[in-house]
């Protein structure tokens, strides 16, 4: 029964409040070494066919390969780690929404060599790091985020990894193991 006519379930706000969280420097470098090295393994276990195999994507949206679902992924962790040092988006990103963002990446490199995106992906990783270093223990902590704060540097690789790219893979080289 309610009483004086309110409901009994929270709001929107108070119940996101309620599952954020302060984070330390420690943990979410922690997370993202975690996260590059799950992918990276994967990424090395790719053979040249792979790179070409589709990925789970309802038919209104581009139809990304390995390949593009690891440019995606890449993109954004280069965006996040720029955000994180008060940089501004890049000039041809300026004004965009995330489809048309996600559209040129997907354009940018559809053409491009397995090889060349690789480079990127580990270098981006290391450019990830010096930021994530750069930063002091108090700008992670300063607020309440949400527990998967810095999204890009783990929960959304994590499940661009799990959703398209091993997806898209025969079970063995999606985990290194057989499936049970």
């Amino acid at each position: 029964m309610r009483r004086s006519g309110r409901s009994s379930r929270r709001s929107p706000r108070k119940a996101r409040a309620a599952s954020e969280m302060r984070h330390s420097k420690k943990d979410v470098i922690a997370r993202t070494r975690r996260e590059f090295a799950i992918l990276d393994r994967l990424v090395h276990r790719l053979r040249a066919a792979d790179w070409k195999r589709r990925v789970p994507r309802p038919p209104t949206r581009d139809p990304w390969t390995v390949k593009d679902a690891l440019a995606h992924i890449v993109y954004w962790k280069e965006h996040s780690a720029r955000v994180f040092r008060g940089e501004r988006r890049l000039p041809e990103m300026r004004g965009l929404d995330v489809n048309a963002i996600n559209r040129l990446i997907y354009r940018r490199w559809r053409r491009r060599q397995p090889r060349d995106l690789v480079a990127w992906h580990r270098q981006v990783q290391r450019d990830v790091l010096r930021t994530l270093a750069a930063n002091p223990p108090e700008w992670f902590s300063r607020r309440q985020r949400s527990p998967k704060w810095p999204l890009d540097f783990d929960g959304h690789s994590a499940d661009h990894r799990r959703d398209d790219i091993e997806a898209a893979l025969p079970a063995r080289r999606a985990t290194g193991r057989p499936r049970r």
